[in-house]
């Protein structure tokens, strides 16, 4: 869930994760890259049916901390990334959160998963789904070598402070965050 819009700050100056939250199963209609989608929450049960678009994950440091990465120094997001042939959905968190991150998960715990459907658009028909994980991990030395190159840690209350968010998806970062118990 990456965008080239930031997402409007409050008066205060921060994001925060107050707002609507996402159902079980709720339709989320936004704008991406100039295309319509609409995107849905969906419950760990069951994998929603479209094509795999790998995994996401609030990271969660051994001091509580969530890591965040950014590819520009000033918008930081959650790391996750498209699965690789064979992959699971744990296997492409954990490959990811390595690579982006610098860390090795401990334990992942699966929070749902994103549908998302493009109604308008060069990509019409298309339908993506990517699972939604909070993983406990311990990080090594930063030393990128894939296409990240920052990488913080925050402490978790101040999380909505620092987590950019695309606009249209702040519903589904929202729940994400209390699915893994940081909002």
């Amino acid at each position: 869930m990456t965008g080239s819009t930031p997402h409007a700050r409050s008066s205060s100056g921060q994001l925060g994760l107050g707002g609507h939250v996402a159902g079980d199963g709720e339709e989320i209609a936004l704008d991406s890259a100039g295309q319509g989608w609409v995107v849905t929450w969906c419950r760990p049960e069951s994998v929603p049916e479209g094509q795999p678009h790998g995994a996401n994950a609030f990271c969660v440091a051994g001091d509580g901390g969530v890591v965040l990465i950014s590819r520009d120094g000033e918008r930081w997001g959650w790391p996750g990334g498209r699965p690789e042939e064979g992959e699971s959905w744990e296997d492409t968190l954990r490959r990811e959160v390595l690579e982006e991150t610098c860390a090795r998960v401990l334990k992942a715990r699966l929070l749902g998963f994103t549908r998302s459907a493009c109604l308008r658009g060069h990509e019409r028909g298309l339908v993506l789904v990517r699972g939604i994980w909070r993983a406990e991990v311990s990080l090594l030395p930063w030393e990128p070598r894939f296409e990240i190159p920052h990488r913080r840690v925050v402490p978790a209350s101040e999380l909505g402070d620092h987590l950019w968010m695309e606009t249209g998806h702040e519903p589904i970062y929202r729940r994400a965050a209390i699915e893994a118990g940081l909002a």
